[in-house]
């Protein structure tokens, strides 16, 4: 063999066993960034904290067991947190955002690294400028790679500004998706309109699926009842979004707070079955046909009064699932 051809093949062999190991770590670093999922919620009226449970499949969740009075909410008036929703940073640095309260111009914030140490409690008053306006519930906060922000966005209802569906909820709201955003949870660009079905709408909510980008929305119509769940496709996490699907839920429940993962080559969607005091699921490989797999969930506490409320499933590595604790291949 000529001098040249083994110097050629020795530096070929080289290469390759190096791609094969460059592969071997980047596949590795896949496995491990998505070795389970914690579930963020909240119990009874959310006056006692976070709450977390924890899955290896998306399907048997394990409840984090916690100290008694375990980070306590403290901002607000009402002292409340409520539909918890986690989003990790680029820098690998979780955000929470979460309901303070039931009639309150803010919401709360505040990060961590590992769910167990928490930064100190932010109020964010992302409503004050508007005098009259009743709450800021369920705010979601997704980071949006194409403009490098956090978004965060809620539902709050304005007296009078949408009078054509005035009525139309219970005690006279009628919610309007609102939202802003922010690079460091320290200054927040004017919060806007960023979403108007028509109708009163809450608990919004977004799901990366075979890379589509889809909102999930809550119509909370009472006067005819809707309560239910509808999906549309998104162009970007500020919209403008496409036309809302036909309803997803099971038909005559009233239901509250999805959230969303893709699981394999399946969406699932969780939400919170409120009125049969339970949560629920749904599973889609093409986002048109739904199958209810709620049988197949396993749930801490259900049906009891410290059972499982409106919060976020985000994916989770094996070092955080087992600081917290997580017990088993559940």
């Amino acid at each position: 063999m000529p001098f040249y051809s083994r110097i050629f093949r020795r530096i070929l062999c080289v290469a390759m066993a190096a791609f094969l190991v460059a592969s071997c770590v980047s596949n590795k670093s896949k496995t491990e960034s998505k070795n389970g999922y914690i579930f963020t919620y909240f119990t009874k009226n959310g006056e006692d904290g976070l709450h977390l449970a924890a899955s290896r499949d998306g399907y048997n969740w394990q409840k984090i067991e916690r100290p008694k009075d375990f980070w306590l909410p403290k901002i607000g008036n009402s002292k409340l947190m409520r539909d918890p929703s986690v989003v990790k940073g680029p820098d690998g640095t979780y955000h929470m955002v979460w309901t303070s309260g039931w009639n309150e111009n803010n919401i709360g914030y505040a990060s961590t690294k590992d769910f167990i140490s928490w930064s100190e409690q932010q109020e964010i008053p992302v409503m004050a400028h508007e005098p009259t306006v009743r709450n800021s519930w369920a705010p979601e906060v997704v980071y949006d790679e194409k403009i490098g922000n956090f978004v965060i966005f809620w539902s709050s209802t304005i007296p009078g500004r949408f009078p054509e569906t005035d009525g139309a909820s219970e005690e006279g709201y009628n919610h309007r998706l609102y939202y802003t955003t922010t690079k460091d949870f320290k200054t927040f660009t004017p919060t806007a309109l960023f979403y108007n079905p028509g109708f009163s709408v809450i608990d919004a909510t977004f799901l990366t699926f075979n890379d589509q980008l889809y909102l999930i929305v809550k119509d909370e119509t009472r006067f005819p009842p809707k309560k239910y769940l509808q999906i549309a496709v998104a162009h970007s996490k500020t919209g403008p979004f496409e036309k809302l699907s036909d309803p997803i839920t099971p038909e005559g429940f009233w239901v509250e707070g999805p959230t969303a993962v893709q699981i394999g080559d399946a969406a699932i969607i969780y939400y919170d079955a409120y009125m049969t005091r339970r949560y629920g699921a749904l599973r889609s490989t093409d986002m048109k046909t739904w199958e209810d797999i709620s049988e197949q969930m396993h749930f801490p506490d259900e049906n009891t009064p410290i059972r499982m409320r409106h919060g976020t499933v985000i994916e989770a590595s094996k070092s955080i699932l087992e600081k917290l604790g997580l017990n088993g291949s559940r």
